[in-house]
């Protein structure tokens, strides 16, 4: 998941202590600093009535702007020539099984910012996508998921 960008971010906690500053308990204060995406910024400023304001006046199109920035300064460029193309990388299209249901299927393995599990793209910080990074065809993962541990057994890998 990516991290509130520190220029977005701290536009809507400079904004809302602007406003609200002297209510804004020290608490308060590092639980927003906490906060890992802008969505949950905003979701805790706006438990918050007090600041609901401040975050009603921040312009998205800047957040956004400001999100964007961040992620290509933090962006890192693959060369394909260095990656092993028997392993699980970055970018790999597997297919893999699932053990306990004998349930084929194919995912993308892609940075954060452009998982779409719903379509098949997962993220490599998911559990999943975790379990497969580095791994060759034939391994058989565990990937911790919201009912258990699942085993997948590697079939394919593409790039």
């Amino acid at each position: 998941m990516m991290k509130a960008s520190a220029a977005s971010g701290n536009a809507v906690l400079a904004k809302a202590r602007a406003l609200y500053g002297r209510r804004l308990r020290a608490d308060d204060y590092r639980r927003l600093m906490g906060c890992r995406t802008m969505t949950e910024l905003a979701a805790a400023l706006k438990e918050y009535p007090l600041y609901a304001d401040a975050l009603a006046e921040v312009n998205p199109q800047y957040a956004r702007r400001a999100q964007l920035e961040n992620l290509l300064r933090n962006a890192e460029v693959i060369d394909e020539d260095v990656l092993k193309m028997d392993v699980v990388n970055l970018g790999s299209k597997v297919t893999v099984l699932d053990v306990e249901f004998d349930e084929e299927m194919e995912y993308t393995i892609v940075g954060s910012t452009e998982a779409d599990p719903m379509n098949g793209r997962i993220s490599n910080e998911s559990p999943l996508g975790m379990a497969l990074l580095g791994q060759k065809v034939g391994a058989t993962v565990m990937a911790d998921t919201p009912d258990g541990e699942v085993a997948f057994k590697i079939l394919n890998i593409q790039k």
